[in-house]
């Protein structure tokens, strides 16, 4: 007899990759992602490898980012790349107006990104001004950029110290067209997508329509229309869903100072992506029913009201426990779409919203949310396991919300599983049936004693990846007991 809570895999139906771009982020010209989070300049006291925060690389690397989306974000569609290379005493400085109203310098620009992946091993991922630039300026960007061909875009390349071309193969063409990138109609930007995308050409290039934002099926469907026997021209949606504990955007509630009541609703919010990503398949199916275009989630994560004592338009926030639930219950749907979903980007790597790594002058602070995404490296590239997940509910205040949630991979002979407990009151005993026995199994976590747990600057680590201890399979079943609020991996081999 079996538990209330069940997992069954189905390994023999292993077949579907985890593309290793669903655990992709993002960096935008924003607060102090860019400067002061990954760039300080060689001249910095900051230890740094040619202007980039040593610290910040080598966590980078450990958590082996596959994928990187910049300018922006808001900002790319007010960006002109040609600002933003040659001497750097010589670049035009630039007013955010999206984000605080600062002036930038432009001393981080196309070279600066591009380097900064290569030292990373990271993809790039560019995002197209549609909003305020031209075509040319974006056919231009792109042989710039990618081209061997001799040309005075290349020439201009190498006048600013790169011979050799880079390998940039994931291009966005506008982003959130339908607000801060210009308040376009939907007929309007599938237009203009077209017009962009059939300059736009590379070998193996992703080129990347901007998709909606949260359930808004409407703009989907109406690109898509649009795209009508020009499918060619897109290889991805993009969309983008930010969890909110309020429907209130001018009040979206603390980052550190919540109750169960903000938990809750912040843990159900999320969940509301999956009902979005399955609604918006559903319309690509109907306009693209090979699948040959994919869903690109490129931006997504928690959004909370800023820290008391910091700037306006920076959106600074800390990164709790509560976090680390949402990046693992998100991660767990998205390879569990993984036949759809080809990349994801998390907002934002350094210091912005729903960040893996923090920086404060000398110091770094790797996240809750830094943790589940090192944790759940071992699903990139593996292949999708699927499952048959049986959960009771966690209630609060007359709601419920599925108390668990998870994903499966196998990848070198090892099978990994990761499980989220979403209730912050009780452990869940839960069974797994395996269909095969398995000689060693291993175990990790991340929780925290409290929900509102987070690692600040300066103190020890609260929220971190421990070993977890599991019990033996018995007639291939194991087991276990998921603690409160905690994201858990399992090991088989």
């Amino acid at each position: 007899m079996f538990a209330q809570n069940n997992l069954k895999l189905d390994i023999d139906s292993s077949n579907i990759k985890i593309s290793k771009e669903i655990y992709g982020h993002f960096s935008e010209h924003l607060g102090t992602c860019i400067y002061e989070g990954i760039y300080v300049g060689e001249d910095s006291d900051i230890p740094n490898i040619k202007g980039y925060r040593k610290d910040v690389v080598e966590a980078i690397k450990e958590l082996k980012v596959p994928v990187l989306r910049w300018p922006g974000g808001c900002f790319a569609d007010t960006y002109h790349w040609k600002d933003g290379i040659g001497p750097k005493e010589d670049r035009p400085s630039i007013v955010n107006v999206f984000w605080g109203g600062v002036t930038e310098d432009n001393s981080f620009g196309t070279h600066e990104f591009l380097d900064f992946c290569e030292l990373t091993g990271i993809e790039p991922y560019l995002s197209i001004n549609v909003g305020t630039g031209t075509v040319q300026e974006a056919v231009e960007w792109v042989e710039y950029v990618t081209s061997s061909n001799q040309s005075p875009m290349t020439e201009l390349r190498k006048k600013n110290g790169r011979e050799k071309p880079w390998d940039v193969k994931f291009w966005g063409i506008g982003n959130e067209n339908w607000g801060c990138g210009g308040d376009m109609a939907p007929d309007y930007y599938a237009n203009l997508f077209r017009n962009y995308s059939s300059y736009i050409r590379g070998n193996d290039f992703q080129k990347v329509i901007c998709g909606p934002s949260g359930n808004d099926v409407v703009w989907t469907e109406t690109i898509l229309e649009g795209l009508k026997g020009k499918n060619h021209l897109a290889q991805g949606v993009s969309m983008h869903y930010y969890t909110l504990p309020t429907a209130n955007w001018s009040e979206k509630g603390s980052s550190t100072n919540f109750e169960e009541e903000m938990w809750f609703s912040t843990l159900r919010n999320t969940m509301y992506i999956e009902d979005y990503i399955k609604q918006h398949l559903a319309v690509m199916d109907k306009y693209d029913p090979e699948g040959k275009m994919k869903l690109i989630v490129d931006e997504w994560g928690t959004w909370y009201d800023k820290l008391p004592g910091t700037k306006e338009g920076f959106l600074q926030q800390q990164n709790t426990v509560r976090d680390a639930l949402v990046a693992g219950i998100n991660l767990n749907i998205f390879n569990n779409h993984a036949d759809r979903i080809s990349m994801a980007n998390i907002a934002q790597i350094v210091n912005v919203l729903q960040s893996v790594i923090l920086t404060k002058d000398q110091e770094m602070v790797k996240t809750p949310t830094y943790q589940i995404f090192k944790m759940y490296n071992v699903h990139q590239d593996a292949n999708l396991i699927p499952i048959n997940l049986e959960t009771e509910n966690y209630e609060y205040n007359g709601e419920v919300i599925p108390a668990l949630t998870a994903s499966a991979s196998q990848k070198n002979g090892v099978t990994s599983i990761t499980i989220t407990n979403a209730n912050p009151n009780k452990a869940i005993p839960m069974d797994l049936q395996l269909g095969r026995d398995f000689k060693s199994v291993k175990g990790k976590i991340v929780t925290g004693k409290e929900i509102t747990d987070y690692n600040h600057f300066g103190e020890k680590e609260k929220v971190f990846i421990s070993d977890f201890k599991i019990g033996k399979i018995k007639n291939e079943v194991l087991a276990l007991k998921v603690p409160a609020h905690a994201v858990i991996l399992i090991q088989l081999q």
